[in-house]
C-alpha cells in the first residue's frame, strides 16, 4: 500500500517540479544520473565478489577493530554504504561472520560513508569534474562490452565513478541556475523546530533514494548554492544518516534472524547516532568550527565543515557505542527470534546472498547440512529407533532386538514438513546462479545439489524399507525378526559412522575412513545375500519372506550408497583446494569389488 502511494506521489511532485522551473529539471537530472552510477559502481564491485572480498571479508572480521576497520576502508572504497550492508547480511547469513563482527562492518560502514562527504566537498566543487567524467564513462563503456569477467567489473566502476561526477555536475549547476529564479532559503527553520523538521526531510529524501551518499551529495550542491542555510544543512545529514538504515532493513527482509538481527542493529546504532547528534547539537558546532581552524578550513567554507561535522557525530556514534557491542548483540538475539513455524524453512539462504558467489556457496552448504540433520531424524523415527539409541556413547543392538512394540510414523508427512520446503528453497536457490564465469562456484553447486538429491533419495528408501520392517520386527519368526533388525542396525552404525566423518572430516584420513565405510557395507551387502538364500533352502523363513527381505535390502543398499555419496561432498570435500583430488582417488562402485575379490 505504502508502495502504491508513494510512486505516484513522486512522480506529481517531479511532474510539477519540471513544469515550474526548468532549473529544476537539470537538479532532477543530476540526481538521477548520479544514482545510475552508484548502482553502475555496485555492480561493478560485484563483479569482483566471486572470491578476493569474501576471503578478504573472512579475514578481516575476527576481531571487532578488524571489523570495523573492514567497514571503513570498504565503505571508502566502494563508496556505498549499502553494498557493504547487504554483503554483510550475505554473510551472516550465511554463517560465515558471526553478529558481533556484522556488527563492527556497520559501525565502520557508517564512518567511511563521511568520506563522500568529504570528497564532494573537497574536490567535486572546486574543480570541474565532468572534464573527467567523459574520458571515464568512453573507457567504462569499452570495457563494459569486453567478455572477461573482470575487464567488465573495471568498466562498471569507471562508469560509475564517470556517472557520479556528471551528476554531481548536473546538481551543483542546477543549484547556482536556480538560485538566480527561487531562493529555497527563504524557507529556512532555526532553532529545534528546524533541527527536528530537517531530519525529517533527510531522512524521507533518503528513503526515497535509497542513498544517504546521494542524499549528502544534494545536500552539499545546495549549500555551495546557498540554496539552504548551514543550521539546516546538518540537520538534513543527520536526517540522511538515519534514512540510511532502510537500505538494510529491506535487504534483510528475506534474510535469516541473523540479517533481521543486523539490521536490526544498524538502526539502533543510527538512531542513537542521530539522537545524540541532535542533543549535543550546540556543542557540536562549537567543535566543527574549532577543528576546523586547527586544520585550515575557512570560516565561510560550509560545505567543508559540514563534512567535518558528518565524520564528528559518526565518529562519537561509535565511540559511544563501542563499549556496547557485546550487550547490544545479546538483546538483538533476545529481542529478534526465529518465529515458530510448522513447516522448517530454510535458515541459510536468502535471494540477496546470490549476488555473492562465495557467500552463496557457504549459505547452501550449511543449508544442505540443516536438510542432513532433519533426514537423518526422520530415517532413525521411521525404522523405528529414537536420536538418544543411534548416539548413545553404544549402540544398544540388544534393546533393539528385543524391541516389542514399533511405533509407525509418517514419513511422507515428515518429508514435507521438514525437508520439502528446504530442499525446494535450495533448488530454486541455486537454478537462479549465474557462475558461469566462475568455475570454482559452480562446480561446488553441482556437487551440493547433488547432495542435496542424494538425501532426498536416502528418506525415500526409508519409505520402502519401513513398510515390510515395521511388520516382521514384530513377526513371530525369530529369524525374520532378526534379519530385519540386522538391517536397521546397520543404518544406525552408518548414522554413527558419518556423525564421526562430520566433526573430523578436515582429518587426513577422512577420505580414507569413507572408502573403508564403502567396503563394509559391500562386504555387508554379499554377506546378506548368502545368508538369505541359506534361510530359504533351511526353510528357517518362507520364499515370500526371502523375496521381501531381498527387496529391503536393495532399499538398505539405497541409503547407504546415498548417505555415503552425500558424506564425500558434506564431511570429506570441505577444503575446497582438495575436492578435486579427492573425489578422482576416492574408490567407485567398479574398484569396491575388485578390492573385495581380491
Amino acid at each position: 500500500m505504502f508502495k502504491k502511494v508513494l510512486l505516484p506521489s513522486i512522480f506529481l511532485i517531479l511532474a510539477y517540479g519540471f513544469w515550474i522551473s526548468p532549473d529544476f529539471k537539470e537538479i532532477a537530472a543530476g540526481v538521477a544520473i548520479f544514482l545510475f552510477g552508484m548502482l553502475s559502481l555496485e555492480e561493478g564491485f560485484r563483479a569482483f565478489t566471486g572470491g578476493v572480498l569474501e576471503k578478504l571479508l573472512r579475514r578481516s572480521t575476527d576481531r571487532l577493530w578488524k571489523s570495523l576497520s573492514f567497514g571503513v576502508v570498504s565503505t571508502t572504497l566502494m563508496q556505498s554504504s549499502s553494498l557493504v550492508s547487504v554483503l554483510t547480511i550475505s554473510f551472516l547469513s550465511a554463517g560465515i561472520l558471526g553478529l558481533g563482527e556484522g556488527v563492527g562492518i556497520i559501525f565502520g560502514a557508517n564512518l567511511g560513508t563521511t568520506t563522500g562527504a568529504w570528497l564532494v566537498a573537497g574536490f567535486g566543487l572546486k574543480v570541474k569534474i565532468s572534464a573527467y567524467a567523459m574520458p571515464m564513462l568512453v573507457f567504462g563503456v569499452i570495457l563494459i562490452f569486453q567478455r572477461p569477467g573482470h575487464l567488465k567489473g573495471i568498466g562498471y566502476v569507471l562508469s560509475g565513478l564517470g556517472f557520479l561526477f556528471l551528476g554531481i555536475h548536473y546538481m551543483k549547476e542546477g543549484f547556482e541556475a536556480f538560485r538566480g529564479s527561487f531562493d529555497l532559503a527563504a524557507y529556512a527553520v532555526s532553532g529545534y523546530p528546524g533541527l527536528f523538521l530537517f531530519s525529517l526531510i533527510g531522512i524521507l529524501a533518503t528513503v526515497v533514494m535509497q542513498s544517504s551518499h546521494a542524499t549528502l551529495v544534494l545536500i552539499i550542491t545546495a549549500l555551495s548554492a546557498n540554496q539552504i542555510t548551514y543550521e539546516n544543512a546538518l540537520a538534513l545529514a543527520i536526517g540522511a544518516n538515519v534514512g540510511t538504515t532502510i537500505t538494510a532493513i529491506i535487504g534483510a527482509m528475506g534474510a535469516n534472524v541473523a540479517g533481521r538481527q543486523l539490521a536490526g542493529a544498524h538502526l539502533v546504532f543510527n538512531m542513537i547516532t542521530g539522537l545524540l547528534a541532535i542533543l549535543l547539537i550546540t556543542e557540536l558546532i562549537w567543535a566543527v568550527d574549532y577543528i576546523s581552524e586547527k586544520v585550515g578550513i575557512r570560516d565561510f567554507d560550509f560545505t567543508l565543515k559540514l563534512a567535518v561535522f558528518h565524520t564528528l557525530f559518526n565518529l562519537i556514534g561509535i565511540m559511544v557505542m563501542l563499549p556496547w557491542t557485546n550487550h547490544l548483540v545479546r538483546w538483538l538475539q533476545r529481542f529478534i527470534k526465529a518465529p515458530a513455524e510448522e513447516l522448517d524453512a530454510p535458515k541459510h539462504i536468502y535471494s540477496a546472498a546470490i549476488e555473492y558467489p562465495d557467500a552463496a556457496v557457504e549459505a547452501v552448504r550449511k543449508e544442505t547440512l540443516h536438510i542432513y540433520d532433519n533426514a537423518r531424524d526422520i530415517i532413525i523415527r521411521g525404522l523405528g529407533m529414537s536420536h538418544d539409541q543411534v548416539f548413545a556413547d553404544e549402540l544398544p543392538k540388544q534393546q533393539l532386538e528385543k524391541q516389542s512394540k514399533i511405533t509407525k510414523v509418517d514419513i511422507e508427512d515428515l518429508y514435507d514438513r521438514r525437508v520439502k520446503r528446504i530442499f525446494s528453497a535450495v533448488i530454486a536457490f541455486i537454478s537462479r546462479a549465474d557462475f558461469t564465469w566462475k568455475e570454482k562456484q559452480s562446480g561446488d553447486f553441482h556437487w551440493l545439489r547433488d547432495a542435496n538429491s542424494r538425501i532426498v533419495e536416502a528418506i525415500k528408501a526409508t519409505k520402502h524399507l519401513q513398510k515390510n520392517m515395521l511388520h516382521y520386527l514384530i513377526s513371530d519368526n525369530h529369524h525374520i525378526r532378526h534379519e530385519y533388525n540386522r538391517l536397521r542396525i546397520r543404518v544406525a552404525e552408518l548414522l554413527r559412522e558419518l556423525e564421526t566423518l562430520r566433526v573430523n572430516g578436515n582429518s587426513d584420513v577422512a577420505l580414507l575412513s569413507l572408502d573403508e565405510l564403502k567396503l563394509e557395507f559391500k562386504e555387508f551387502e554379499r554377506a546378506q545375500s548368502r545368508r538369505l538364500f541359506q534361510l530359504i533352502r533351511e526353510d528357517a523363513i518362507t520364499p515370500e519372506m526371502g523375496t521381501s527381505l531381498m527387496n529391503d535390502s536393495g532399499y538398505l543398499s539405497d541409503i547407504t550408497n546415498s548417505l555415503l555419496a552425500m558424506a564425500t561432498t558434506l564431511f570429506v570435500s570441505q577444503r575446497k583446494e582438495l575436492t578435486g583430488v579427492e573425489r578422482k582417488i576416492a574408490l567407485d562402485d567398479k574398484e569396491l569389488e575388485e578390492v573385495l575379490d581380491q
